[in-house]
């Protein structure tokens, strides 16, 4: 007699049931997304007279395959049968007919350790191939064998499922949060974020290889730290820090889903600095199911010259000659949870990388997955990277005066300017979380000392301590909102039992947040004679109209104080970075938010500065609240001293807590920006007569 062949009339993949089983029902698309080592749940409807599906029949087996050029060796085709009951291990399936008719509930299980990706589903039966559907594989942090899995469930709904965060920026005395709309849920972003695997030149040149090593969360963050910069690849964002030209600002993004989108669409996205940089990775990581978080480095060492040293140069003037080495008031990464069975376990955790372009890795510019581990005790031979963000956090200082012989003195220098206030956002709420301590031990303690010492083996570290006698400080005034003028001044004195001469300079100058100075905006000096046991105060008056053509965005200015006695080669320096107070942006809700019902919010915003700002424009935006790209409000020109207002209106599209964002820009405010939260609730109910 001959056997029935599986005839089958369709597969419903579950899909909402699936999703909600998986934590992935907040994805926009209408389709099955699941995560790995996890069960989902299938129904397979057959055809009158069909085989059935039946466990363990030598006949038939399930094939699932992902990527290019799928292979059972690659571990991109996998073929596995029906089973009485699945295993947490690998692929597996089992099947329970439906006593009410022909239809069959088929339970799958993924291996916890399979590439992620867009995956095809067949059954193949008696030589006959059926396509059941396409899932599309995440990583999982709910699954005890999978190399990201992280035990706290608000640790898991923080990383992995939240879309709204803070983002720390300014300087360590000044640390102010910038809310971002992470967006990883949003309608398309999960396919971009797998396009960006796709374009990345490892896939390119080896494309079998590549998709078999998306499996691994270490290979999958190495490839976004370099895919998120375009430097090398036609990756997501063009870095820029002077010339914004024919692009956006990077301040006025507030959320990542337009710049991924933009990408899509049209390639390199321009412009990008560091925290765009970050939450752009951040928010590709969160939609492939990589537990991720923000951190910025207040005080953030970028070594060019790998000696994990900060060389300040200056000539006998007092002026800067330095090139390469700097300080940026601040610098945003990401940090990714996952174990390292590269390093060891005592490396598991979370692990650093930098998508920010700045000094090449294995040939591109790319940085990490760096275990904090392996930072903060000073093991820089482990993968990837260690050096350079061991310097970034904890790098020394040392200024040296180049004399007109070519030799260097050394007039100053730090241990602890490095690596301050490490932050991000906390669990659960808007606060800021210092993690410090996860990067490094205590600044100044024996053990801080040790680890450094270790790092700088081959190097020989001089003794260090402060210059007797003279002491400079530089003082700033209490409110300095910018549009206003302000005075701010340095203080020398002589703690030394003899008078001192000397020449004080003291600069004022535009800088940007990475440390890199723009033109003056401001100077003073004087030839002082200090008796011993008293002060003497150098003013400088700092005026809107000198500074205010020549700040950026950033609203930052550097001062620094030099006193300079050449008869007895004495320097020393005294420096710190004014951040602007900006104006508030107020944000008032008109009325209850309603799922699918307009609701009104009406933004306003004074301008502070002594002169008219053109083409201003809010910009309103938010998860669930505005689909698609922010709604763009202008409202033209606003005199000096006058209120700029408008009303936004948007419509909700989920009900829940959300963050609606606001930023304001114009001609020569930016990048304002303000958040409010917002409950969308159930909307009224339609009734018919």
């Amino acid at each position: 007699m001959k056997s029935k062949l599986l005839a089958i009339e369709r597969c419903d993949l579950n899909i909402d049931r699936n999703k909600s089983d998986h934590r992935t029902e907040h994805f926009a698309e209408q389709r099955l997304v699941v995560r790995r080592g996890q069960a989902f749940t299938i129904f397979v409807h057959l055809e009158a007279g069909s085989a059935t599906l039946e466990a363990n029949d030598p006949h038939l087996a399930l094939v699932v395959r992902t990527g290019l050029l799928p292979k059972r060796e690659s571990d991109t085709e996998v073929s596995f049968p029906l089973s009485d009951s699945t295993v947490d291990i690998k692929w597996s399936a089992s099947a329970v007919r439906d006593p009410s008719g022909d239809k069959v509930v088929v339970a799958i299980v993924s291996d916890p350790y399979a590439p992620i990706g867009l995956y095809t589903l067949t059954v193949e039966h008696r030589g006959k191939t059926t396509t059941l559907g396409q899932f599309t594989l995440l990583f999982n942090a709910w699954c005890p064998n999978d190399s990201v899995y992280m035990r706290s469930e608000d640790k898991r709904q923080e990383y992995v499922l939240a879309q709204h965060g803070q983002i720390f920026r300014g300087t360590y005395k000044r640390i102010k949060g910038t809310p971002w709309n992470y967006g990883q849920f949003e309608a398309g972003i999960l396919d971009i974020c797998l396009k960006i695997l796709d374009d990345n030149p490892k896939f390119r040149s080896d494309a079998d290889q590549d998709c078999s090593a998306r499996k691994n969360p270490i290979y999958v963050t190495r490839v976004l730290s370099a895919m998120i910069n375009s430097n090398d690849d036609n990756g997501v964002l063009v870095g820029e820090w002077y010339d914004f030209t024919g692009g956006v600002h990077p301040g006025h993004w507030v959320g990542s889903g337009d710049i991924l989108r933009q990408w899509a669409e049209s390639g390199p996205v321009s412009f990008g600095q560091c925290w765009v940089f970050a939450a752009v990775g951040c928010t590709v990581s969160r939609a492939l199911g990589i537990p991720c978080r923000v951190v910025t480095n207040f005080g953030s060492a970028h070594d060019s010259n790998a000696n994990l040293m900060i060389e300040n140069l200056y000539d006998e003037d007092g002026e800067s000659i330095s090139d390469g080495d700097s300080v940026w008031n601040f610098h945003v990464w990401v940090d990714s949870w996952m174990r390292r069975p590269d390093l060891g376990k005592e490396f598991d955790g979370w692990q650093t990388s930098d998508p920010t372009p700045q000094e090449k890795s294995d040939g591109v510019y790319c940085c990490g997955p760096a275990a904090l581990r392996a930072i903060k005790e000073g093991e820089l031979t482990k993968n990837y990277d260690a050096p350079f963000i061991f310097a970034e956090v904890n790098a020394d200082v040392v200024d040296l005066v180049r004399l007109s012989n070519g030799k260097f003195v050394k007039f100053s220098g730090s241990t602890k300017s490095v690596g301050r206030f490490i932050s991000t956002k906390a669990v659960g709420s808007d606060d800021r979380y210092d993690i410090t301590h996860e990067y490094k031990y205590s600044e100044g303690s024996k053990e801080e000392r040790e680890v450094y010492e270790k790092a700088q083996h081959h190097n020989k570290l001089q003794q260090r301590g402060e210059e007797p006698g003279l002491h400079l400080k530089i003082k700033l005034a209490k409110n300095m909102m910018v549009g206003s003028d302000f005075e701010v001044y340095a203080t020398i004195t002589n703690n030394s039992m003899v008078t001192k001469k000397c020449t004080l300079l003291v600069f004022a100058k535009a800088v940007l947040y990475n440390g890199k100075r723009g033109e003056s905006c401001g100077f003073a000096s004087d030839r002082l004679e200090v008796p011993s046991g008293e002060e003497r105060r150098l003013h400088l008056q700092l005026e809107y109209g000198a500074y205010g053509s020549v700040i950026t965005s950033d609203r930052l200015i550097h001062v620094s104080a030099i006193s300079i006695d050449k008869e007895t080669i004495e320097y020393h320096k005294a420096e710190k970075t004014i951040v602007l107070d900006e104006p508030l942006v107020e944000i008032k809700l008109l009325g209850e938010a309603k799922v699918k019902q307009p609701v009104s919010a009406r933004l306003s915003m004074r301008n502070p500065l002594p002169e008219t700002l053109q083409d201003c424009a809010f910009a309103v935006g938010g998860a669930g609240l505005v689909e698609g790209k922010p709604i763009t409000l202008k409202i033209g020109r606003v005199g000096p001293k006058r209120e700029a207002t408008t009303t936004a209106v948007f419509t909700p599209t989920a009900t829940g807590s959300s963050v609606l964002l606001v930023s304001f820009d114009s001609d020569k405010l930016k990048n304002i920006k303000a958040s409010i939260a917002v409950v969308v609730k159930e909307g009224d109910a339609l009734h018919t007569i």
